[in-house]
């Protein structure tokens, strides 16, 4: 049998009962909940300050994050570790794993869209800025909502959840119809 650390899919439950001990974790040792969403404005706000220190001094929306000159918050805490070592975490899974496999556009964007990695890769950045906007507008992201607000049976998260499924699935149907470019 071989090492579940060496499989290329882990199972979904398992993988849920593990976020879900994390969040017991985070709750019960820092009095936080999981989220990604508020490092990235940590991240711009620590940017901007940068090379307009007084317009993030006096913007409401970064001094609630941020902090302000008198009583700074640090912007790199235990959630960024968190943002940065889920890319790191992704990588080792992948190399124990020993996956080889690149896949730049897959396959069902190519069969709707055609091969363009610059196309594909605009999507994406597109999709994840619009996803980010949405996040910050609805007062989390999908792991602070989706984990932390679920877990608590938060009204807003179970509403932002639905919504996003909802939302999802009519992308979905959008996005790749029956139709599209077929390819070779």
């Amino acid at each position: 049998m071989s090492s579940v650390w060496k499989q290329p899919r882990w199972s979904p439950y398992v993988v849920g009962a593990a976020i879900g001990v994390l969040s017991w974790i985070t709750f019960g040792f820092m009095g936080k909940a999981l989220g990604t969403s508020t490092t990235l404005v940590r991240a711009a706000g620590a940017l901007e300050s940068i090379a307009a220190p007084e317009h993030v001094e006096q913007n409401a929306y970064f001094a609630k994050y941020l902090g302000t000159a008198a009583e700074p918050k640090p912007v790199f805490e235990w959630q960024f570790a968190l943002v940065l070592l889920l890319g790191v975490g992704a990588l080792i899974a992948a190399r124990l794993a020993g996956s080889k496999r690149r896949e730049y556009v897959p396959e069902l964007w190519r069969e709707r869209f055609g091969d363009s990695k610059a196309l594909r890769y605009g999507a994406a950045f597109v999709g994840g800025a619009v996803m980010l906007f949405g996040a910050r507008l609805a007062g989390g992201c999908t792991s602070g909502h989706g984990i932390s607000g679920g877990l608590q049976l938060a009204v807003s998260s179970w509403t932002f959840v639905i919504s996003m499924l909802v939302a999802g699935v009519v992308t979905a149907l959008v996005v790749y119809r029956k139709g599209g470019r077929h390819v070779g």
